[in-house]
């Protein structure tokens, strides 16, 4: 009976998750929460890494009997060490603008398409190469993402694991190593790439602890958590702060039909290419939520949720991936200022600018996969909804709406459970990720949604799709 310990790390929330496995369920629970808040340090939106390693170094203290430890985070941000194999500087946060223009620089050397072709993601001012062709840091050694930086400041292990490496925009996805002669366009000497690892890999030991790469990736984590059945044709969303909607693929899918569609090719924990769009998700719902309290107006997402469902369906439509929704701010202004620009009129309540967020997913939901289908030549029979969003019902049935197909929704803790499994495949505890998948589906409290309202949600695409362009 193996007791792991998990840490999943989100744009607002750090969270450990200890897991016991007797050898047909995994029992687990949160013993550890803590945020996650951006700080600044020169002039920049940071990631406060000590004081979150000191959360993290916490959870440790709680956790009795730990077998083993892992970390996933979101992807694409990094630190970097200096010769001392201390920290530069605080990890910049990858809504810092300092990426703004990086993509033009590197169009200077090499053009879009061929970038998309010999690196296969989603092409992203966020992403790792503009980062780095940005970062003023001139004494690095080496970068780390996220989750491998959690895991070298306890054991001493520099790597990175293959699914974080993949949303760099440097990664050949094929043989799984660096694409030298694109990072190179970022200036930077080659001396600072870390050596790639697989995921389910264990690279040290912390207090006795055995430190383990999983997909450090949570989206990919998520994903090997899908309780899919494998005889089906699925489609994944994993729904939190961002929404990643795609499917899983043997191969990258590399055309320019695809580049133009802004579909993305990241490697997941089993092999397998996960074949998505990054759509911004419950961020737009967190940031206008933070808006509305802060004017006094103290609502529960379940009282958001309520006042959505009050207000008319299909009066207003955004595009949630503009770029000025990216950004903190004024969430209600910024919706309300899109929609008058797009000719739709100002939305006059709280309900209305809820509603109108929701919606917009649903069908940006759809939009994806209608991409995804053309792209891969598939139809989805099932779409597994994975990860916060599924304690919401509302966008869940709208979700299924708009598609036109099952959701099937949950686990809710995805993100974490593909953590759990993937030491416990480390650990020899479970055999490979078809195994775990039909654990967690045996075990798992999932709920279906069935379309009710298709017709009606096919009028209102139509719509949106006017707005959108």
């Amino acid at each position: 009976m193996s007791r792991v310990l998990a840490f999943d790390f989100g744009a607002s929330t750090g969270r450990a998750i200890l897991a016991e496995y007797n050898g047909e369920k995994i029992e687990y629970n949160e013993i550890h929460r803590f945020d996650n808040v951006l700080c600044e340090q020169n002039g920049m939106l940071c990631w406060d890494f000590d004081y979150l390693l000191g959360e993290v170094k916490k959870a440790i203290s709680l956790a009795e009997n730990a077998d083993s430890l892992a970390f996933d985070t979101w992807g694409v941000d990094y630190g970097m060490l200096d010769k001392d194999g201390n920290l530069v500087s605080k990890p910049v946060c990858y809504r810092d603008d300092r990426t703004k223009g990086m993509p033009d620089k590197i169009y200077q050397s090499v053009s879009p398409s061929k970038l998309y072709a010999k690196t296969g993601n989603q092409i992203m001012p966020i992403n790792t190469l503009f980062q780095l062709t940005a970062d003023r840091a001139d004494n690095a050694e080496m970068f780390l993402f996220m989750p491998d930086l959690f895991a070298y400041s306890l054991c001493g292990a520099k790597s990175v694991d293959k699914t974080i490496a993949s949303t760099s925009q440097m990664l050949d996805l094929e043989n799984v190593e660096w694409q030298k002669d694109i990072f190179a366009l970022s200036g930077k000497s080659e001396k600072i790439l870390p050596p790639i690892v697989d995921c389910a890999t264990v690279v040290g030991e912390y207090n006795g602890i055995k430190v383990i790469k999983v997909a450090g990736h949570d989206t990919q984590c998520a994903v090997s958590a899908m309780p899919c059945d494998e005889n089906i044709t699925n489609a994944f969303l994993s729904c939190g702060t961002w929404s990643l909607i795609g499917c899983e693929s043997d191969l990258p899918i590399l055309t320019e039909k695809s580049m133009n569609d802004e579909l993305s090719n990241e490697l997941g924990a089993n092999g397998k290419i996960n074949y998505l769009k990054n759509i911004s998700g419950l961020w737009l719902i967190q940031e206008i939520r933070r808006n509305f309290r802060a004017d006094g107006k103290d609502y529960s997402y379940n009282d958001m949720e309520q006042l959505a469902r009050d207000s008319e369906p299909f009066q207003f439509f955004i595009d949630p991936d503009y770029e000025l929704f990216a950004q903190p701010g004024n969430m209600p202004d910024k919706i309300a200022d899109y929609c008058e620009k797009t000719g739709q009129g100002r939305p006059s309540t709280d309900g209305e600018l809820v509603r109108c967020i929701y919606e917009s997913l649903a069908f940006k939901y759809k939009y994806a996969i209608d991409q995804i289908e053309f792209n891969t030549g598939r139809t989805f029979d099932v779409l597994h909804l994975l990860g916060g969003g599924t304690k919401d019902g509302f966008l869940c049935q709208m979700t299924a709406d708009s598609l036109n197909i099952p959701v099937i929704a949950g686990p809710t803790e995805a993100t974490a459970l593909g953590n759990i499994i993937l030491q416990l495949i480390a650990l020899g505890d479970i055999s490979d990720v078809h195994q775990a998948r039909q654990i967690i589906r045996n075990q798992e409290n999932l709920k279906k949604y069935v379309p009710k309202n298709s017709n009606e949600f096919d009028a209102a695409y139509k719509k949106y799709i006017k707005v959108l362009k």
